[in-house]
């Protein structure tokens, strides 16, 4: 499901995204289609492939909040009223972990800081179940969480909370077995450990 479009960035990893609302899109996403730490793909429609994202942050704007401008005193008359334009906008603070590689019947992920720079109006979407598996792939197949750390360092003011809930979810999965679904909860448990001492500190 596609959500919006890069619009800034704070940093080489750190990307804004702008939700599309009803004026943009006949079906705009829903509440439930993105959150805290969910799995995005940043691609043009039926072209290139840019980076993998996780939503760290999310941020409300509304221009009429605390606008103390001049008031009418009366109905306006709507033969001379102005339309209004609802300018809200919700945006998605957006941390890159990586690419998705796309090699013949083989695909697989490469994680890290991606190299190129992402350009602005670059269509943003959901990841599927099967994409964000095959990201947590690399060439041989093999699991791998590579950027555990890097996650630890970019993901905003809450990076431990987002690490937590990304480990959480990949374990909730399913799409784990044996020994690798065991390294996920360990490291879950380690994680989760290490944020309650720091925090009775």
């Amino acid at each position: 499901m596609r959500l919006g479009k890069v619009v800034k960035s704070n940093s080489h990893c750190d990307y804004i995204v702008q939700l599309d609302d009803a004026y943009a899109v006949d079906h705009p996403p829903s509440a439930d289609a993105f959150g805290f730490g969910s799995f995005v793909k940043l691609e043009e429609k039926e072209g290139r492939h840019w980076a993998v994202g996780l939503v760290y942050n999310s941020q409300l704007i509304n221009p009429q909040f605390l606008n103390n401008g001049p008031r009418l005193s009366s109905e306006p008359d709507p033969l001379f009223s102005p339309d209004l334009i609802e300018e809200t906008r919700t945006v998605l603070g957006t941390v890159l972990i990586g690419t998705l590689i796309r090699e013949g019947d083989r695909t697989y992920g490469v994680h890290g800081i991606p190299r190129v720079v992402v350009p602005v109006n670059t269509l943003v979407s959901c990841m599927s179940q099967d994409e964000i598996h095959h990201f947590h792939r690399n060439p041989q197949q093999q699991s791998q969480f590579c950027y555990y750390s890097h996650l630890l360092h970019c993901g905003g003011t809450f990076a431990a909370e987002l690490t937590q809930q990304v480990l959480t979810d990949l374990v909730e999965s399913g799409l784990f077995l044996g020994r690798d679904q065991r390294a996920l909860e360990i490291l879950c448990r380690e994680l989760a450990w290490k944020t309650t001492m720091g925090a009775m500190r």
